[in-house]
């Protein structure tokens, strides 16, 4: 062959992987989707559910922690916390298959918990000691509010909007924000202000429970969030109307996570510490397993469909994929070095 005919079969060897990587680059997100970080290397998988692969990576921060989607699973964001420094949101669009510019949160220093709501990313801010609220259209935070605690580290939402929680690791509290009417009072100001009507504001509510809560979880109907600490092992009960408090010695040194299954029958606890995962049963608040597979897990996530739970095997670098029937692993998924958050991307 001449050196002509050489370096045109090259050429066309050449648009041919480039087409049918093209092609490969340009398949949609699957249907329903696990996304999970990898830490150690700054990357967020996108996996099958239905056949437990690796369909994408996309490069993130220097610090992933959690994760956020959007209804549509169009667009997915990831907390850098960077021991309460880091100040940067990525974001990853799903739909192009492409990482966007990361949102710098500014002061708000120690982004850590996420929730997508109605067009808007909440998120806390653990080196601030707040939790803000950013605009996903314009990446601009349009609201903020202090909880004056040490470490407010997770986030969740109620369905209405009008009550969120966090805990605060370092203060070892949760809070309770509820959107309230608030008539003045002489307590703000010394007096009662003239002319001044109730108004909607918020108003927060302190539980002090124990050193470090961190994970915590509110149950399907929304009439308990519970917690533990790993510095003690002791379970929480919270029942969310009252306040009422119900604690128990559950030996969860170390616990991390916690996550109702769907149907709010079970709550699973992972320990950063001891790589146990608890299973307890929250009728009876009993446990019902207690299942030791790899050597350290955090993150933990609920498949929509009832039928499996993800567990992050932090120093193993696998996801470990639990059947809810037998309560055993029946399935692993290398995700990279020092996995944590996930978040599903289940498309309408």
């Amino acid at each position: 062959m001449n050196t002509l005919a050489l370096r045109a079969c090259l050429l066309v060897g050449l648009t041919g992987l480039m087409v049918a990587n093209a092609l490969r680059a340009a398949q949609p997100t699957p249907q329903r989707a696990l996304l999970a970080i990898s830490k150690q290397e700054h990357r967020l998988a996108v996996i099958d559910l239905a056949t437990l692969t690796i369909v994408a990576r996309y490069p993130v921060g220097p610090d992933p922690h959690e994760i956020a989607t959007t209804p549509d699973a169009c667009t997915a964001y990831v907390s850098n916390m960077i021991d309460g420094g880091g100040h940067e949101i990525d974001v990853i669009d799903l739909a192009g298959q492409k990482a966007q510019p990361a949102i710098d949160t500014g002061p708000l220093t120690g982004t850590h918990g996420l929730v997508y709501r109605d067009g808007k990313l909440w998120f806390t801010a653990q080196g601030a000691k707040s939790v803000a609220q950013l605009d996903a259209a314009t990446g601009k935070v349009d609201w903020v509010m202090g909880t004056g605690q040490e470490g407010t580290h997770m986030i969740q939402l109620t369905p209405d909007g009008h009550r969120f929680y966090t805990t605060n690791m370092g203060s070892g509290s949760v809070s309770l924000f509820d959107y309230e009417l608030v008539a003045p009072s002489s307590a703000a100001y010394g007096f009662v202000p003239p002319r001044r009507e109730p108004r909607l504001q918020w108003v927060q509510t302190l539980v002090p429970l124990a050193p470090g809560v961190e994970g915590f979880d509110v149950s399907p109907d929304g009439a308990e969030l519970w917690t533990a600490s790993p510095a003690t092992g002791q379970l929480f009960v919270m029942e969310t109307a009252t306040r009422r408090v119900s604690a128990y010695a559950a030996g969860l040194f170390g616990a991390n996570r916690l996550r109702f299954t769907i149907d709010g029958k079970r709550l699973f606890v992972s320990s950063i510490r001891s790589g146990d995962v608890v299973v307890f049963d929250t009728a009876t608040r009993g446990e019902l397993k207690r299942l030791h597979f790899c050597n350290s897990t955090t993150g933990i996530a609920m498949d929509p469909d009832g039928t499996r739970a993800f567990v992050a095997c932090y120093g193993d670098a696998y996801l470990a994929v639990i059947d809810l029937a037998s309560l055993d692993v029946v399935a692993r998924v290398d995700v990279g070095g020092r996995p944590d958050g996930m978040a599903f991307a289940i498309r309408p």
